[in-house]
């Protein structure tokens, strides 16, 4: 079914406020769970504080496995705010979806192409920055002719490659998965008998998409800290 999406218009700038909510709804989650998790700290984890640590352990190691951590040491809490708030985006449409006045306010906000490719955006941007930061200009643009300066042109598309297959990947994985658990749940509710249908295989995809939005948030996480070595490693 389709849905209309919640648009407000300020100052000749179109926002969806849909998207916004969640945005918001998703980083308001991942604050909580890290308050929670670091507000008692003992030399023992336990409970929240244990999860914690292991996420922090878990993204260090997919940096220590692209740079040195003398390079990479700094992007470990980017790492560990991108993993959580894009696993916390991509569960928040899995249980429910709510539509008001044919607008569809409840929702994943990684199922919208505008929100992936901005995270993607961010993280170009945030490379270049490093790059920069890191080696100074003469330093990073030499890196875009060396060793064969013909391969300028082809150096540049693949910039724009790199964003594009970064955002369009975790949409379109996250946007299949809730457009098939709508017409499950659209065949649930059209009768008794399409309610015992659907159920079964309602289930079954819930639990493979929490599985599918995991391996997208450290997908996601994984290309980041690829596309940075590739720009403040020495050996790249």
């Amino acid at each position: 079914m389709e849905h209309g999406a919640p648009m407000l218009e300020v100052f000749g700038i179109w926002f969806n406020l849909s998207n916004v909510m969640m945005l918001l709804v998703a980083a308001l989650i991942v604050f909580l769970i890290a308050f929670v998790a670091t507000r008692n700290l003992q030399l023992k984890p336990t409970g929240m504080q244990n999860f914690m640590e292991w996420i922090m352990d878990f993204v260090k190691g997919i940096i220590n496995s692209n740079m040195d951590w003398k390079d990479g040491g700094r992007f470990h809490v980017l790492g560990i705010t991108l993993i959580m708030f894009i696993f916390v985006a991509n569960m928040l449409g899995l249980p429910f979806a709510i539509v008001v006045d044919g607008d569809l306010w409840w929702k994943s906000p990684t199922a919208d192409p505008t929100v992936t490719m901005t995270l993607a955006a961010t993280v170009l941007i945030l490379s270049h920055y490093y790059g920069i930061k890191l080696k100074g200009l003469k330093g990073y643009a030499g890196g875009y002719i060396k060793p064969m300066p013909f391969l300028f042109p082809l150096k540049v598309i693949e910039e724009f490659a790199n964003t594009l297959t970064l955002g369009l990947r975790l949409y379109g994985n996250i946007y299949a998965g809730e457009i098939l658990l709508t017409l499950l749940a659209g065949l649930a509710s059209a009768s008794i008998f399409g309610f015992a249908a659907a159920i079964l295989p309602m289930m079954l995809w819930q639990g493979f998409s929490i599985f599918i939005g995991a391996i997208q948030a450290f997908i996601f996480v994984m290309l980041t800290m690829v596309y940075l070595s590739h720009k403040v490693a020495d050996d790249h």
